[in-house]
């Protein structure tokens, strides 16, 4: 076992270490510091939410002096990040005269050029930014030993690779270059092999990413019922702050709206939003003015706020990579953190690819019924009637003829409830009742369901039953009756199975064959005065 305290770095940055609480470095940590303390070259293979900032931030405090010149440059991709970059360092300079400096766009460079004269150790940027003091000739980077690329393939897909190429060739040569990465495509391992000299590579697997702090299940949900099912997930348990995940910049406006429809404080970030306007929306998630932060992969990118409790993937993401990124927003600093997936029939392959990168089974859980989200949200509604008493104020006396004229007619109890229906439920058809597929002959308690294929595409009970466990996820034992024709099949599945039957192998292929799936018709009563017609 490793500890802080093991390394060989100064008192004054052991005890820093100490004042934030902790004591064992993260993996990549634990690899990555010692490698930097050599003064060699480093690359670090490793996601978000890693531990990496303090991996390179240590070394760094460590190394610097006094002296007032810059002698450390940060580079990232994003504002966000840049200032959180700054915020670790500055912590794990608390015992040491050092002073870091974050600069980016949409900030007065009026006041960066101050504070740069003034003398900053550590800068902070982001390339467009960092390439404008350079041309004003406002940062002189002749001096600096230490260079951090800073989430390199997200620079990368934001197009910087020139202007960081245009960056370090005004660094001093003889420098440490530290590059830090998710994923390592071939442009950024070009970049490595013309910028840094032998490095040494230090990776972290996905099983390491997925620290156990991390708590993740996933919730199979229904398509048309989805944010209604996400509404029960979130009333039912106890979200301090979440980040939500949606796979496009639509969806993250119309999940916005919907929950705001229903109450919830939420906001949404997407790529179209301008800088002020991300700034107001991260200011009120950072400030607990809102409960819910919703966002595209791309939108989230720099996002890193500490007490965040839950991620929800609304939608799963298409590459595991991505699904471990997103989760590592939660189970910061030594907290628990849950991450939550809602899975449609149509998504349970990417389920399985993910569980196969990360090398583990992601439980399943019951979307919660409505009796279960009042009893949960009882205590919670039950306090926000008695604060709405306490601090109405004179409005509440607004109410009372319309409260008199009700109660001369209706019970007190009813209307109470009535009440909390209105406020509380949501209006969507519940998952119970998202489908009804009436009698289709099947046994009691199964859904009988016909396909269009049969053994003209080599079908086997065995293959239709592997395939519906599969796409839907529903052991193979539960699947009853399978009668396979020539160009057609019968299936009974459990009621409760049925409409993720429906929807997972609704135009789906098996055996390469484009798949049709319906309701079966139960076959008419056969008057016994008329003779069967034999087959």
């Amino acid at each position: 076992m490793t500890y802080f305290v093991d390394f060989k770095i100064s008192d004054q940055v052991k005890r820093a270490v100490a004042d934030m609480g902790f004591e064992e470095p993260s993996p990549i940590q634990e690899k990555a510091i010692p490698a930097i303390l050599e003064g060699g070259d480093v690359i670090g293979q490793a996601q978000t939410g890693t531990g990496k900032t303090a991996a390179f931030g240590i070394p760094i405090v460590d190394k610097v002096t006094e002296e007032r010149r810059v002698q450390a440059l940060i580079i990232t991709p994003t504002r966000e990040l840049a200032i959180q970059v700054s915020g670790e360092l500055q912590k794990l300079s608390a015992h040491k005269r050092v002073r870091t400096l974050p600069i980016y766009g949409g900030q007065s460079i009026g006041y960066q050029i101050k504070a740069l004269k003034q003398g900053a150790q550590v800068v902070i940027g982001t390339p467009g930014r960092m390439l404008d003091h350079l041309r004003r000739g406002t940062l002189q980077l002749d001096q600096v030993h230490t260079v951090v690329l800073d989430e390199a393939d997200e620079m990368l897909d934001m197009g910087f690779v020139d202007d960081i190429e245009s960056i370090l060739k005004k660094v001093n040569e003889t420098r440490q270059t530290l590059l830090f990465s998710a994923t390592m495509p071939p442009a950024i391992r070009k970049l490595s092999r013309k910028y840094m000299q032998n490095p040494a590579t230090v990776t972290i697997n996905k099983g390491e990413v997925t620290a156990p702090l991390i708590e993740q299940m996933y919730y199979k949900v229904l398509e048309r019922n989805k944010v209604d099912s996400l509404c029960r997930i979130i009333d039912s348990d106890e979200v301090e702050l979440g980040i939500l995940f949606c796979r496009t910049k639509k969806g993250v406006a119309e999940l916005t709206e919907a929950l705001q429809a229903r109450g919830y404080l939420a906001d949404g970030l997407h790529g179209d939003l301008t800088q002020s306007q991300r700034d107001v929306v991260m200011k009120k998630f950072r400030d607990s003015a809102i409960g819910f932060l919703i966002a595209t992969d791309v939108a989230a990118r720099g996002i890193d706020v500490e007490n965040v409790s839950h991620v929800i993937n609304y939608d799963i993401p298409q590459d595991p990579e991505s699904y471990v990124h997103r989760i590592g927003r939660t189970g910061r600093a030594g907290r628990k953190g849950i991450a939550l997936t809602l899975v449609t029939p149509r998504e349970m392959k990417h389920l399985r690819a993910i569980e196969k990168e990360i090398k583990m089974s992601i439980p399943s859980q019951q979307v919660p019924s409505i009796e279960e989200v009042v009893e949960k949200q009882r205590s919670s509604w039950k306090k926000l009637v008695a604060d709405t008493i306490e601090n109405g104020g004179d409005d509440m006396e607004l109410f009372t003829p319309l409260v008199d004229d009700i109660l001369a007619e209706q019970d007190s109890k009813r209307v109470i409830a009535a009440l909390l229906k209105l406020n509380f439920s949501t209006e969507s058809k519940t998952e119970e009742a998202g489908y009804s597929f009436g009698e289709t002959g099947g046994a009691k308690g199964m859904v009988r369901f016909f396909i269009n294929v049969g053994r003209n595409v080599n079908l086997t009970p065995k293959i239709l039953g592997d395939e519906i466990s599969r796409l839907v996820g529903i052991p193979v034992k539960t699947i009853g009756r399978i009668d396979i024709f020539d160009n057609f099949s019968f299936v009974d599945v459990p009621e409760e199975a049925a409409p993720f039957v429906y929807e997972g192998l609704r135009y789906s292929r098996i055996n390469g064959a484009r798949v049709n799936l319906e309701p079966a018709k139960p076959r008419p009563k056969r008057d016994r005065r008329t003779p069967a017609r034999r087959s």
